[in-house]
Order: structure tokens, then C-alpha cells, then sequence
């Protein structure tokens, strides 16, 4: 039991059939808390519009279950669900919103996938190359809609960024500088201990190796430790490069070569690198990604990106969700000949317009929303290939159509890894 709630052990519900072009989506939540709740907030709304109907929320932690089961009104229409492979067995349910920590998204993607379920899952898409692939295989094979959580590419910001840059604002574009802040660092390590009440730990570490519960890794903390978080380049940068991609029209350059190089931490639970510069090069055509941490802070916020070509520079606060384009870009008209931008503005709210995005990709039959699973995995690799090319200490060349690093077995051997069973693709 958790606040009065009973988790239900196993899918027993029949099908109330699938939806039809007009009907409402039933939805479910997979990870409640954190970023999770504004899904299920965002629900909420699409519900009293009538366009969901919100069936099951999930979570390893009772007490965030039980806030988020009396959120969205309890039983007898909700059920609450500890263990996501009993929600996706259910036949009723079309679609999932995962919002659980990194490691679990390749998972509960696939397997959500094969179930046949459409899904919303949170940024970054994955902690591998080789799990990024396997969510791409499992919604084609399935065809089921996958969008990643990388909202700028239905933001207003990010919009008038990248109308502006394809169509010359600065001419052509030959460099992209990203500032960020630098990853914290665990200067008082805590011992090991029980976790807390109502957490099933084992359920939570899932597919990575099991470690024993520390409170310098959970709730939030795993961002900090490369095996399950991978710092704020696998975090910002999944944000920051989606955008960048898609301003530069970039999103088939998918072979390039990185370097790395960062201060490490101290001592403590967290491994992430403190400061860290990576820069990658991009062929045919020409241009550099930048990612400085903490970089040259062109703009005013905590972190943005700067495009340099041939007749200035344009800064992007943020990643064009949270913050508005820089003035220029909003001003700036199309020239003639000009192309314009497909635009996603059903709603003002971008956490809305984004989820909107997606339930059209599911009812006009093409299931491929802004940031398709595919996006999303190729910039997932950047960020992963960011931070191996970190680990190793040295130059990789990344064959994007092979997904393999050129000449490196050992780099190869690390785009994947060995995941604890029974939670594993």
C-alpha cells in the first residue's frame, strides 16, 4: 500500500479497444516525480480538453506514487503501478510518458514499443550509442510514435533562431560555441545506508549494475556519476545540440570527429568532470560545435550557445525553450527566396506545444514528431561520444552511417554495455 493506494501487481484489464482519429488518447505516466509531474500536469490540461484520458501512473518510490495517484483523481479511472512492466501489459493504454532517471529510458522505451504503446520520453534518449539504436529499431518495427523531450524544436525561441540562421542572418554559419556551468562536485561524501521507506531500490539501479542506496546518488544525484547521468553535457547538452542541429540543418551530418578534455573531481560518489571542453567537426559542409564548461559566457543567462559565420554572431539563450530568441532574430525577415520553418504553436505553454506536436504525429498516422527518436538518439551519441572521448583521453573519428568509431576497438567495446537482469532490452 502506499497513502492508501493499492498497487496493482499485474495487468488484468481487457481492451476497451483503440482509439480512432478523433477519440480521446489513454495515457499513462511512467516516473512521477521531478519532470514527471509537469507531464502529468500537462495531462491533466489535454484531459479537461478531452483529448487523453489519464489510465495508470507509475513509480519505484510509494510516496511519489501516491502524490501523483491523488493528482490525477485516484480510483476507480486511475490504477498505480510500482513495476512499469505491469502497466504496459495492459491492452487499453496507447501511449506512455516516461520520466524516470537516464538509465531507465532505452528500457521502458523498447519495451513500451513492442507493446505497441506510442511514448513521450524525457531527454537524453539514452546512456549508450547501442541503446539509442535499439529505440529506433523498436519504434519502427512497431510503428509507434517516440518523441524526445527536447522542446525547442516546438518553442517559439528556438523557431525564430533557426528561421534566422538557415536563411542567412549571418551568413554562413562556420562555428557554434556552447556556454554551461561546470558539474558540482561531492565535497562531503556520505556513507552508504538502508534507502528510504517506500523506495524499492532494486527496481530503481534496474538495469545498471546494483549498487547499495547512497543519498550522493538518489534521488537527483545520478546526474553526477558518468555511468547513470553523465554531467551536464549528457543533461543541457541533449537540449542545446537538438537545437543546434536543427538550426543548422544538420541533422544528416551524422559523422564527425570529438575531442574531450576535462578536470576530474575529487574526492566522493560523483565522477563527472568539473570543467570540460569538447569540440566536434563536421564535413561537407564545414563547421565546429563547441561545448565549453563553463566556456566563453557570451549571453546573460546560465548557459546558451553562440553561432559565429561569415557576418557576425547570433546568440541563443538556454536552448530556445525557456527563453526567448535574441531580438534580431525575432525581427528578422524573410528574404526573397527565403524558406521558411515548419512551426508548432497550438499553445503558448512549450512542455504543451510539444506534447501536441506528438499526438498529432500519432493521429495523422506519420509518427514522426519534431524530435523523433532518431533526432533524438544522434544527438544523444554527441553527448555520449563526449564524454568517452573524455574517458579515453584521446581523438575519436565517429563513421555515423557504421555507427562504429574508426580504428578503435577499445572505443567500440564502450558503445555499449552489459545490463542487470531481468531489466534489460
Amino acid at each position: 500500500m502506499a497513502g492508501g493506494i493499492q498497487i496493482v501487481p499485474s495487468g488484468v484489464f481487457g481492451s476497451e479497444g483503440r482509439p480512432g482519429a478523433n477519440a480521446r488518447l489513454v495515457v499513462a505516466h511512467i516516473g512521477v516525480g521531478g519532470m514527471g509531474m509537469t507531464h502529468v500536469n500537462n495531462m491533466l490540461r489535454f484531459q479537461k480538453e478531452d483529448k487523453v484520458r489519464i489510465a495508470a501512473v507509475c513509480d519505484a518510490d510509494d510516496n511519489r506514487l501516491s502524490a501523483a495517484f491523488d493528482n490525477v483523481g485516484g480510483a476507480p479511472a486511475v490504477k498505480a503501478y510500482r513495476d512499469y512492466r505491469y502497466l504496459i501489459e495492459r491492452k487499453d493504454i496507447d501511449a506512455v510518458l516516461i520520466a524516470t532517471p537516464d538509465h531507465w529510458h532505452a528500457v521502458q522505451t523498447v519495451h513500451a514499443c513492442q507493446s505497441g504503446k506510442h511514448v513521450y520520453v524525457e531527454k537524453p534518449a539514452s546512456v549508450t550509442v547501442a541503446e539509442g539504436r535499439a529505440m529506433v529499431h523498436a519504434a519502427r518495427a512497431n510503428k509507434v510514435a517516440v518523441q524526445v523531450g527536447a522542446q525547442a524544436r516546438t518553442a517559439k525561441g528556438g523557431w525564430y533562431t533557426c528561421r534566422a540562421i538557415r536563411n542567412g542572418i549571418i551568413g554562413r554559419v562556420h562555428r557554434v560555441s556552447c556556454w554551461h556551468y561546470a558539474n558540482p562536485v561531492d565535497d562531503t561524501p556520505v556513507p552508504d545506508s538502508d534507502p528510504p521507506e517506500g523506495l524499492d531500490w532494486d527496481l530503481w539501479v534496474g538495469p545498471l549494475p546494483w549498487r547499495p542506496y547512497n543519498r550522493r546518488y538518489h534521488p537527483a544525484n545520478f546526474r553526477w556519476v558518468l555511468e547513470s547521468g553523465g554531467g551536464q553535457i549528457r543533461d543541457r547538452g541533449a537540449h542545446q545540440f537538438s537545437t543546434i542541429l536543427w538550426c543548422m540543418n544538420a541533422d544528416q551530418q551524422t559523422s564527425f570527429t570529438v575531442e574531450a578534455k576535462g578536470r576530474a573531481p575529487g574526492k566522493g560518489l560523483w565522477d563527472c568532470p568539473v570543467d570540460m571542453d569538447v569540440v566536434y567537426h563536421f564535413k561537407n559542409p564545414d563547421w565546429s560545435l563547441e561545448w565549453g564548461q563553463p566556456g566563453n559566457k557570451v549571453g546573460k543567462t546560465e548557459f546558451g550557445n553562440v553561432f559565429w559565420g561569415e557576418h557576425g554572431n547570433l546568440v541563443l539563450e538556454w536552448e530556445g525553450g525557456y527563453r526567448p530568441a535574441n531580438p534580431e532574430a525575432i525581427a528578422f525577415q524573410l528574404p526573397p527566396g527565403g524558406k521558411e520553418v515548419p512551426r508548432t504553436d497550438e499553445y503558448e505553454d512549450f512542455n504543451m506545444n510539444h506534447k501536441a506536436d506528438w499526438f498529432r504525429s500519432i493521429r495523422e498516422g506519420h509518427l514522426r514528431p519534431a524530435v523523433d527518436i532518431e533526432i533524438a538518439h544522434r544527438t544523444a551519441t554527441l553527448c555520449n561520444l563526449g564524454n568517452l572521448a573524455y574517458r579515453l583521453g584521446r581523438k575519436l573519428v565517429w563513421d555515423g552511417h557504421k555507427e562504429q568509431v574508426v580504428g578503435d576497438d577499445a572505443a567500440n567495446r564502450l558503445l555499449s554495455r552489459p545490463q542487470r537482469y531481468p531489466y534489460v532490452l
